[in-house]
């Protein structure tokens, strides 16, 4: 029994020496590349010169399915009155005045828009129960349209939900919420 023991033993430590020589990678028999007697020489094409890239577009003004969701024009509304003047100024994060409701007693409300839109003939106001192509003209800056103190336009724009819409040819469409300022210029004209 202890010869078949000595024999098993032996056995396992054999066949353990094969498996620690499995493990070695045999030798690269590959034969190294000859060298070739005369090099052929590589020719590489030309670089091309490279192609400036062009600016990229402007991006284009978000669409809205219905104008109402378009965000707000981004600025607040002031009022100022004195020596007969009452108006409603939108003043934008710049701090300048986008629009402008301005009560004359002699040809009613002015509502202004600024920019230079030298071929602008109206304004189109939206609110969100109307809708109205007013004449306007054109003059140092400004699109100015004029409508009576009692015209149901301006009920309109202060009763609107959320926002007013004042869109002019050649230049940006202003979103325009109906705050105080605008039913007080309004009320103090009639």
């Amino acid at each position: 029994m202890k010869a078949s023991r000595t024999a098993i033993a032996l056995s396992l430590l054999a066949t353990g020496a094969l498996a620690i020589a499995a493990c070695v990678p045999a030798p690269d028999s590959t034969p190294a590349p000859s060298p070739s007697p005369s090099p052929t020489p590589v020719t590489q094409a030309p670089r091309p010169e490279p192609t400036p890239t062009p600016s990229p577009a402007p991006a284009a003004a978000a669409q809205f399915e219905n104008w109402i969701d378009a965000p707000r024009t981004a600025g607040n509304w002031r009022y100022r009155s004195g020596s007969g003047l009452k108006v409603a100024e939108y003043v934008g994060a710049d701090k300048e005045v986008k629009f402008q409701m301005d009560c004359s007693p002699e040809i009613g409300m002015l509502l202004s828009v600024a920019g230079d839109a030298a071929n602008a003939t109206a304004i189109q106001f939206r609110t969100e129960s109307t809708e109205r192509l007013v004449p306007a003209d054109a003059r140092e800056g400004w699109v100015q349209a004029v409508v009576r103190p009692t015209d149901p336009l301006l009920d309109a724009m202060a009763r609107t939900r959320g926002r007013f819409a004042v869109e002019t040819p050649g230049l940006s469409t202003l979103y325009l919420p109906p705050w105080a300022e605008v039913t007080r210029v309004i009320e103090e004209c009639r």
